[in-house]
Order: C-alpha cells, then structure tokens, then sequence
C-alpha cells in the first residue's frame, strides 16, 4: 500500500503518466482511489508518436492502463522521512515490541513438533544424521 500513500502525497502536484498503449499525461494530481484511478488537472497530452498534443482543462485515468508514474524527487523524500519517522515500514514501533521474543523454536516447517530450523527432522526408528 506504500504506493498509494505516495499517490496521496503528491496531490496538488505535478505527475507524469503514462499509459499501457503510449501515451503520456502530463498534469498536477487532484485525487486518487484505492484502484489508483486518477484525475489531473491542467493536462497535456501527448500521442504515442509524440507528434500530436492536446491541452485539457481535466482528465480521469483508470488505473489499470497505467504503466508507469514519475513523482517528483522532492514528494519521494517526503515520504521516505515519514516512514523512516513512524518506525522502519510495515507495522511500525508497536508491531515490533509484540514480536520481540518471538524466534526460533517450537513447531518447524509444516507445523510438525520437535523440528526446528537447527534440529534436523527426527523420523521414528532410525538413528539422529541416518536418513
């Protein structure tokens, strides 16, 4: 989700987009959806042979025709701040704390008892390192 919260920083600012089929979108974000749907203002657009411009008031982008997005330097390292101040991504300082502790030991792969990442699998009549 890291990417729409970028798209949610960059509103009211410029952004470059452009599309699966080549064109390019040139304008200031105004609002973004859970679908990355678009709407910029002040666009230009320009075609895939880049030999044909429009000048639009407004536009709104599916997100699925999206192929790629250029955000300014300045709202990346805006973003890469407030994570880096709310706690090293995903989860945060509190979702940390709860896992401290929690290692190695107990249930291994496949839930079965008595294995653990440093134990090899123990089988029922043969010996520890005979497989």
């Amino acid at each position: 989700m890291l990417h729409l919260w970028l798209l949610k920083t960059a509103q009211n600012h410029p952004l470059l987009v452009e599309l699966k089929n080549g064109e390019t979108y040139n304008g200031h974000l105004v609002s973004c959806d859970n679908w990355m749907n678009i709407n910029l203002q002040e666009v230009i657009c320009k075609s895939r042979d880049r030999d044909k411009f429009w000048l639009m008031p407004e536009c709104y982008i599916r997100g699925s025709t999206i192929k790629y997005l250029r955000i300014p330097n300045e709202i990346t390292d805006t973003v890469k701040e407030e994570v880096v101040a709310k706690g090293r991504g995903r989860g945060g300082l509190q979702q940390q704390k709860r896992q401290k502790g929690h290692g190695t030991g107990g249930a291994g792969p496949g839930g079965i008892p008595g294995t653990s990442r440093d134990q090899p699998e123990r089988r029922p009549g043969r010996e520890a390192g005979k497989q």
